[in-house]
């Protein structure tokens, strides 16, 4: 079946990257949010306001599977009680650092050699997550020396729907110009992440075994994934070099 595919996509959350626990990290995030918003409460009793609230637009986006652009999350969710003019501005900033009171997200260390290499290997590759940053991603890649080689990075937090819906499946595929059957996705939840893969007609699914993530959403067992890897560079194992077409003489390769 893998000799059909074209294009690979790449959850990030616990599959290209993960979280470390860093305490004084998150502390400095929790003063940060506090400092920026002007509250007038001590960042612990801040954080625990801002994560009862955060909850229930995480029940409302679960859902509808939609998610709210960073300017409504701050201004109609999480601060509706503060000055939408002053809050608006900085609700990208906001959102990273409430990011970062979770702990610091570092890339896992085979990650940058098999995208290379899967590139390399002629396939093209794109990402597809669940996030409410719009920048996080983007930044990471850039500082990684990584953008280069996804051809379209789809967040939920800019097209406003979220795995499992399969439109945002669909978005990935028509942006990357490959139809869903010769798509592949990797990704780390055995419950949504098939789900979604399977409703867009995508060829297949590959399960990113990630402990943190199956002791919050264990499988059901009821749809399986096409392989589990360990590593992303069990990925190489699996998708081989593409071939190369033969061309009659004249014929030019059109580009991507």
């Amino acid at each position: 079946m893998q000799s059909n595919i074209e294009a690979i996509f790449l959850d990030v959350g616990n599959t290209l990257r993960i979280v470390i626990k860093d305490e004084v990290f998150m502390a400095q995030a929790k003063q940060q949010i506090v400092e920026l918003t002007g509250a007038q409460m001590p960042p612990d009793a801040f954080n625990k306001l801002l994560e009862d609230r955060y909850q229930v637009l995480r029940k409302r986006a679960k859902e509808k599977l939609i998610e709210a652009s960073e300017k409504e999350m701050w201004t109609q969710w999480m601060l509706p009680d503060f000055p939408a003019e002053k809050i608006a501005p900085l609700s990208g900033k906001l959102t990273r650092l409430w990011r970062d009171c979770d702990g610091r997200r570092v890339p896992r260390e085979d990650v940058k050699e098999t995208v290379i290499e899967l590139s390399k290997r002629g396939y093209l590759l794109g990402i597809i997550a669940n996030t409410i940053t719009e920048t996080e991603i983007p930044d990471y890649l850039e500082t990684d020396g990584l953008t280069g080689y996804f051809k379209t990075v789809v967040l939920s937090s800019k097209v406003g729907v979220r795995k499992p819906n399969p439109e945002i499946y669909w978005e990935a595929a028509r942006r990357i110009g490959v139809e869903p059957a010769k798509c592949v996705y990797v990704g780390d939840n055995p419950v949504r992440d098939v789900e979604g893969t399977r409703l867009a007609g995508y060829g297949m699914f590959i399960l990113f075994f990630e402990p943190a993530t199956l002791a919050k959403e264990p499988s059901t067992g009821e749809v399986k994934p096409d392989y589990t890897i360990r590593e992303m560079k069990d990925l190489l194992d699996i998708f081989p070099p593409r071939p190369v077409p033969v061309l009659e003489p004249g014929t030019t390769v059109p580009r991507p």
